[in-house]
């Protein structure tokens, strides 16, 4: 499959999740490099969160690791009035979805793990896990040690 057709399949899949969940404000498909690949965001800018996406998938893979828990599956982090979830999409692709508080948790992995596999299977027809690994993210063991207050917010 062309690379533009795999875009354009990846990006029906994002619309037709973002119309089948009605509280589903946003919807993207990022490259564990935080590229974005994919995205129906209309009220956010797609650059930023793939970026964040690729950092916070980095922190999900070493928690999920240093704490035994198995391979990545998923990351919800819950605001005020919304919740943003990143699910696995095949072995080097990560979807984030942007909810309204009022959708169901339990509905929202479900509808975002089937999304995250297919478009998994549109990105990487190949047989594979379901799970991405981490962006190169150094051990704990491999950093040098942080000292002193951290910098000031902007």
């Amino acid at each position: 499959m062309e690379p533009g057709t795999r875009a354009q399949d990846v990006l029906a899949e994002l619309q037709r999740l973002r119309i089948g969940v009605p509280l589903l404000s946003g919807a993207l498909v990022a490259g564990t490099d935080g590229l974005v690949l994919a995205h129906d965001t209309p009220d956010v800018e797609p650059e930023e969160v793939a970026a964040l996406t690729a950092s916070a998938l980095g922190v999900a893979v070493r928690m999920t690791e240093a704490t035994g828990r198995g391979d990545f599956d998923g990351l919800l982090v819950q605001g005020e009035s919304g919740r943003v979830a990143s699910y696995a999409a095949g072995p080097s692709a990560v979807l984030t979805l942007l909810a309204d508080d009022r959708l169901d948790v339990d509905a929202l992995h479900a509808e975002g793990r089937r999304a995250a596999a297919r478009i998994g299977e549109l990105l990487d027809p190949a047989p594979h896990r379901a799970t991405c690994p981490a962006p190169s993210v150094p051990s704990s063991r491999q950093r040098p040690p942080q000292s002193g207050p951290l910098p000031p917010r902007p």
